[in-house]
């Protein structure tokens, strides 16, 4: 470099085309993965009240949604249910009930909307009378390999429904690879497993748990779930998650966590994902309905900052908001 010159870096950002031309990342529908709230009933809509424009959705809505989102370009979404507590109990049975609320869904949409890619939540704290991500024992410990056979049965239900990727967020030992025999055994070779590598004790799931009356009934969830303070741990969980078979890792929340994104963006050899969470939309759709922030431009922002990071793909309840954007 010849320093004699002066040096000019705003020379590449002189105009909207030349700050194009040099762009180094970009976002675009591709990227987006809505989640949606799926309750029983029909014609039922039930706003989440600490997610403004968020509603629970019963299926005949639900297809309504996903056809609205597939019209978008939205290559993806994720359900999540919504249970009663009737419905609820210590194993969780009703999440391989082949004609419950959740894999009537999933065929509904999977029929209506068969371009739309399906990915399904693994866990016990939907269906669970103690509301935690495994088998609670009469210690009120969580047990890692007693859950893992219910996460399996899980995975194979939801695939015969129609799932196109499962994915296992509830944070147990060997999971994935568990998950990936079962689906193998049963024929479901080309079903993709979506890890929830680094899932983190957060406090940003609040209205997630509002959403799906899923809060624990007792203790939290940090002997499983990842302390917030550990990167490298994070990373650890990614390769082992793809050692056991996982066809892409997820890391989330998603903005306090940027720099685990890039860790494990860094040493994944299968694509990342962020989930931009509840709690992430909750301050930023309040924000903007108060009028203190230009709310497309800091969700469109915030959306390039996963991907500048490193994800591959995004959770974010925004999804459809952005959509729209982008297509207009």
């Amino acid at each position: 470099m010849n320093l004699s010159l002066p040096i000019r870096p705003r020379r590449n950002r002189v105009s909207e085309n030349v700050r194009s031309m040099v762009r180094e990342n970009s976002l675009s529908l591709s990227d987006l993965i809505m989640p949606l709230f799926v309750i029983d009933g029909e014609n039922n809509k039930q706003p989440v009240e600490s997610m403004p424009g968020i509603d629970r959705l019963s299926p005949d809505l639900i297809v309504e949604k996903c056809r609205e989102l597939a019209e978008l370009s939205i290559p993806a979404v994720v359900l999540f249910p919504a249970l009663e507590d009737s419905k609820k109990d210590p194993l969780a049975t009703e999440s391989t009930n082949e004609n419950g609320l959740y894999q009537r869904t999933l065929r509904s949409v999977k029929e209506a909307v068969p371009n739309l890619t399906l990915i399904t939540d693994v866990a016990m704290d939907p269906y669970s009378s103690d509301g935690h991500d495994g088998v609670v024992n009469e210690k009120g410990e969580i047990v890692n390999d007693e859950t893992l056979p219910i996460l399996a049965a899980m995975a194979v239900s939801q695939a015969k429904a129609g799932a196109d990727i499962i994915a296992p967020s509830d944070m147990m030992d060997g999971r994935v690879g568990v998950i990936r025999e079962a689906l193998d055994a049963e024929g479901f070779t080309h079903v993709g497993i979506m890890a929830y590598s680094a899932k983190y004790a957060s406090a940003y799931y609040g209205p997630f748990r509002d959403a799906l009356d899923s809060a624990p009934k007792h203790g939290d969830k940090k002997t499983y779930q990842m302390d917030p303070a550990n990167v490298r741990e994070a990373v650890r969980e990614a390769l082992l998650d793809i050692d056991e078979g996982a066809d892409m890792v997820m890391v989330k929340p998603g903005l306090p966590y940027l720099d685990v994104i890039r860790a494990v963006s860094e040493v994944s050899d299968v694509p990342v994902a962020v989930y931009n969470v509840s709690g992430e939309y909750a301050m930023a759709k309040a924000a903007g309905l108060k009028g203190w922030i230009d709310y497309q431009k800091v969700v469109l922002e915030t959306m390039l900052g996963f991907k500048r990071a490193g994800a591959d793909m995004i959770l974010t309840y925004h999804a459809q908001e952005v959509a729209t954007w982008l297509n207009s």
